[in-house]
Order: structure tokens, then sequence, then C-alpha cells
């Protein structure tokens, strides 16, 4: 019998697709509202997603008609801000700034992307033996990390900084998202 290899550059596609999608259908009804937000509240914006989808995970249950499939997507959109956020800085909601902000949200993304690339060739896909339990945990961890090096106005000894944060919870959420996709697409 043949072994069928995974597609992860094409699994990740269809998740940029899907985040991408709501992301600009999100700017058109909101505009970009949430420029004024500082890294930090998009931070707590990440983890309140984070902690909604660790207690319905425990729980088993939601009692708002969401489940945890927006929860991910939100946790990389909020990340991508965040990224873009620190470029940026806070700022205004300026519609003319539309384009240079999707332009940043696409190259942030594809760099999240070459990372999860080069990781998955060291790692050699190990992702996809992994519970989707703990892809929440490492993104709460990431959050716990992330908030301790804002508290510390960005100072680390030797760890990575918010950025590699992110990046990192854009790909634990990508991971969560293809798993579950292709769950549901067995049953």
């Amino acid at each position: 019998m043949e072994k069928i290899t995974p597609d992860t550059t094409k699994e990740y596609d269809i998740v940029i697709e899907t985040c991408r999608d709501i992301f600009l259908k999100k700017m058109h009804d909101y505009g970009m509202a949430w420029r004024i937000l500082r890294p930090t509240s998009l931070t707590d914006q990440i983890f309140i997603k984070a902690n909604r989808i660790r207690s319905i995970e425990e729980k088993g249950i939601c009692k708002v008609n969401e489940g945890i499939v927006p929860e991910f997507i939100g946790i990389i959109n909020y990340s991508l801000m965040g990224l873009i956020q620190l470029e940026l800085g806070p700022g205004e909601d300026i519609k003319e700034e539309q384009e240079k902000i999707s332009r940043l949200y696409e190259t942030y993304f594809q760099k999240a992307k070459e990372l999860m690339l080069n990781k998955n060739h060291d790692y050699g896909e190990a992702w996809r033996s992994m519970r989707t339990s703990s892809y929440t945990d490492l993104i709460l961890m990431k959050i716990y990390r992330t908030k301790q090096i804002e508290d510390n106005e960005g100072n680390t000894l030797i760890s990575e900084g918010i950025d590699a944060n992110y990046y990192d919870m854009v790909n634990y959420a990508v991971f969560a998202l293809i798993r579950l996709t292709l769950e549901e697409n067995k049953q």
C-alpha cells in the first residue's frame, strides 16, 4: 500500500485564504478600528480566544453558538494584527491605509508560513501527531511569555521577542485548523 504524504503547503494556503477572507470582510465592515489597539491589548484578545478554546475543550460543550474554529481563526488574525502594530505602532482608522494594511497582513502571513516550513523540515511533521488541545496549551504558554516580555518593556536576556511568539501562535493555530478540518472531513 502506498503511503499518502500530506501536502502541508497546500493545507496552509487554504487556511491563509480562509483567514484573509475573514480579515478583509471585517475590515470592510468595521474599518480598521483595531489600529487603535496597543500590542498588549491584542495579546489580551488572543488570550481571551485561547482561554475560550481551552474552556470548551475541558467542558466538552459551548453555550455560545460558535465552536473553536472561529476562535483559532481569531488567534491567527489577532496575531497578525499584533505583528502589524509592532511595526507601525497604534494608529487611526484611515481608509486610505487599507491597502497597506492588507499587504502587511499578507507579508506577515507568508513569513509565518516560511518559518513553519523551515521548522517542519527540521521536526518532520511532528505536529501532525499532536493533540489539538496541545496547540491550545502551547498558544496559552506563548501568550504568557508574550505578556511577560511586554511587562518587561520588550527586554529579554536570552529569549526571542514578542514577534517570534506571535508567529508561533499563528502557526499553532494553523496546525489546529488543519487538524480540525482533516478530522471533520473524515466524518
